[in-house]
Order: C-alpha cells, then sequence, then structure tokens
C-alpha cells in the first residue's frame, strides 16, 4: 500500500515537472533538418522530448499554425507562473508525508494528515493542469481538436497495453 501510494506521489510529481517544462511540444515540429541525433538538445527543439505531451496533447502532431504556436507559449507561460506555488505546496505536501511515513513509533494520525494534505495539493493540481488543457484546447481548430482527442486515445491505449504487459513484481518489504 505504501508502494502504491509512493508510486502515484512519484507519477504526480512526474506530470507536474512535464507540464511545468511547457513549451518543449510546440517545437516538437522542429526546424527541418533538427531531430534527434542531429544536434538537438534532448529537451530542446527537435529533441527526443519534442514529440513529447504537453496540456495533454501532442502538438507536434496537430500542424499548429505560428500565431497557435505563440498563443500556446502564451498560455503555457503564464500557467507555469500560476502553477510555482501549487508545485511549491505539493513538494512541501510530499515531503511531510514521507517524514510522517517514516516517522516511528507509527503516529497514524499524522500518517492520515499528511496524506489528506497532500491529496488536496493533488486536486489543486489536477484542477490547474486541466485548466491548462482547456486553455490549449480552445485555441485549436475543430479538427486539430478531433486529431487531439484521438491521439488522447491512442495514447492512453498503449498505457494500458504496458500497463498490461508489464508483469507484476511482489512487493518488497520497505
Amino acid at each position: 500500500m505504501i508502494m502504491d501510494r509512493v508510486r502515484k506521489i512519484v507519477v504526480t510529481a512526474g506530470i507536474v515537472a512535464l507540464m511545468a517544462g511547457g513549451a518543449v511540444a510546440l517545437f516538437a515540429q522542429g526546424a527541418p533538418g533538427r531531430g534527434p541525433g542531429r544536434d538537438a538538445a534532448p529537451l530542446g527543439p527537435g529533441g527526443r522530448a519534442g514529440r513529447g505531451f504537453d496540456a495533454g496533447f501532442a502538438l507536434g502532431q496537430l500542424n499548429l499554425s505560428d500565431a497557435q504556436k505563440q498563443q500556446v507559449r502564451d498560455i503555457m507561460q503564464r500557467h507555469r507562473q500560476q502553477m510555482q506555488p501549487t508545485m511549491q505546496r505539493l513538494q512541501e505536501a510530499m515531503q511531510t508525508e514521507r517524514a510522517a511515513i517514516n516517522q516511528v513509533p507509527v503516529n497514524e494520525a499524522a500518517v492520515r494528515e499528511a496524506s489528506a494534505a497532500l491529496a488536496k495539493v493533488q486536486g489543486d493540481m489536477a484542477v490547474e493542469q486541466a485548466r491548462l488543457h482547456a486553455d490549449v484546447f480552445n485555441i485549436l481548430t475543430v479538427e486539430q481538436q478531433e486529431k487531439a482527442k484521438q491521439l488522447e486515445a491512442q495514447a492512453q491505449a498503449r498505457q494500458q497495453e504496458r500497463r498490461q504487459r508489464a508483469p507484476r513484481q511482489p512487493k518488497q518489504p520497505v
């Protein structure tokens, strides 16, 4: 149970980091001749992460116009600034929960309180991510929105397939 909670926290933190990274996907279409292995920085234009999903979309596969790219940059910048305090609270809540879990003897009330506080911050972050997703989605054309929905469905199907293929290893005591 603790490992599942830790895994959830790590995944949430990873999502937050990707969302905060912002405009990486904007450059997925990149400059001609750029791409992985061609002097592209891993997280820069044309880099490995250039195919990443931001705001829940594979923006590089939606053929954004230059105006849309600028709008997405502006949206990402605004949301990154708005999310900073929540990301800080998330990090602090994760540390507090970890400290409560590691406390000996076990203080169940402290663990529950820290876990509840973490869940609240995770909820706040989810709302901010939903707003980011909606703001970006609203600048897309109808065709781009349909393509984004298809890409999201494909990504979810791949993720589900990986979960089913991955062998479950017995949990080791901490």
